[in-house]
């Protein structure tokens, strides 16, 4: 499994990392954490860019959402 970081998403993107990452936190762009750093696996991040420029609309990223104990 290839991925990359925010800075290399933000290089593709034209967008500042910081942005990249708070696109991330709002599950806007797929990706996920390794202590602590955002990762952003490589085939799902171009498929997500494919779905963009096909013209649909922003896709949000499905994932589990945490629950408390």
């Amino acid at each position: 499994m290839e991925t990359l970081t925010p800075t290399e998403v933000a290089k593709i993107l034209k967008l500042h990392p910081f942005s990249v990452t708070r696109l991330a936190r709002q599950k806007k762009l797929p990706a996920f954490k390794v202590g602590g750093v955002w990762r952003f696996q490589k085939d799902q991040f171009e498929r997500w860019i494919e779905q963009l420029a096909n013209g649909h609309p922003t896709p949000r990223v499905n994932r589990k959402k945490r629950t408390r104990s």
